[in-house]
């Protein structure tokens, strides 16, 4: 089974954290080192990294501190952790790792079984999507999902269903345009580009049959927090009658989506893309990265199921 560079986007060795560097896709494929805590968390802040990414690197960020004999930092450094971005939910993992700190249990086995165990979920989680796409279908999907889209691709071409895509730009930051439309095509994949203020239009004329998103952050009560653009996506894919699907993380403690908190970007991210300016000076811009999806809008969440940390050290990455 071929991987995307997307699906695990962070390495760690000889100390160091080697983070993709998402925001120079697709035109250099590069990595950035963190050599602590700040770094990393820097990189998660000005999303050189995120989904799937950041769990990942709040993993490593842990087995690097270990690694330097500094354990005794774990709550300082995992405040900062939580502080970095607000909609998807670090205080979990943050909370699991102090928990096996607390209990004394061997923390690098356990951060390294968490990793492992993520591996083999985000396997069976693009498997299970895979099962409920016919040959012939044609996916609209907006933003990325860290690698899944074209492993689910994969499933169904080792299973002999034709599958195509289509993906939104996802603008301000193109995550559709820079990094799903270039791993899906690098893929061997049908992709095409649309502009986020196109899929009414897409979907009136049938050119797409199923929708495949992510989610940032799970209620209790079934709603999702995604790149903004997803509630309205799912609000035309019930007027036309096209599934909607959701591969999510486990469920936080919140109740709905009402309490998750979106993280509002600085407007020079929508005005301004490298160094180019899109609007007047003196124009305000409002950005607000993610919005909340209503379970009643979801035909079906896709969970991903973590195994349990404790397990023994294997192969962390694909």
């Amino acid at each position: 089974m071929r991987f995307s560079p997307l699906f695990w986007p962070i390495q760690f060795r000889n100390g160091v954290i080697y983070i993709l560097d998402e925001t120079r896709l697709p035109h250099k494929l590069t990595y950035i080192k963190a050599r602590d805590y700040k770094e990393a968390c820097r990189a998660i802040k000005e999303m050189k990294t995120r989904a799937v990414g950041q769990v990942l690197l709040v993993m490593y960020i842990f087995l690097q501190l270990i690694k330097q004999g500094k354990q005794k930092d774990l709550t300082r450094v995992a405040k900062a952790i939580n502080a970095t971005r607000p909609t998807l939910s670090f205080k979990f993992l943050t909370d699991m790792v102090l928990g096996w700190a607390k209990s004394r249990a061997p923390l690098e086995k356990y951060i390294l079984g968490f990793l492992d165990g993520l591996v083999y979920s985000r396997i069976r989680q693009a498997e299970e999507a895979g099962k409920l796409i016919r040959s012939g279908d044609v996916i609209l999907t907006h933003c990325n999902i860290s690698g899944l889209m074209p492993l689910i691709g994969e499933f169904c071409r080792k299973q002999g269903k034709k599958v195509s895509f289509f993906a939104t730009e996802t603008r301000p930051y193109l995550q559709g345009s820079r990094l799903t439309a270039w791993e899906l095509k690098r893929q061997g994949f049908g992709v095409t580009l649309i502009t986020d203020n196109m899929v009414a239009a897409v979907m009136s004329r049938g050119l797409v049959n199923k929708v495949i998103v992510g989610a940032d952050h799970l209620a209790l009560n079934g709603d999702i927090a995604n790149k903004v653009g997803t509630y309205g996506i799912a609000v035309l894919a019930r007027h036309f009658k096209i599934p909607f699907y959701v591969l999510c993380p486990p469920a936080s403690r919140l109740k709905s989506g009402k309490d998750i908190k979106i993280e509002i970007r600085p407007d020079k991210e929508m005005l301004e893309y490298q160094g180019l300016c899109l609007a007047p000076k003196g124009v305000k811009g409002y950005y607000p990265a993610f919005d909340v999806t209503p379970n009643k809008l979801i035909t079906r969440h896709i969970y991903l199921k973590i195994r349990d940390g404790s397990q023994l050290k294997a192969k962390v990455s694909p």
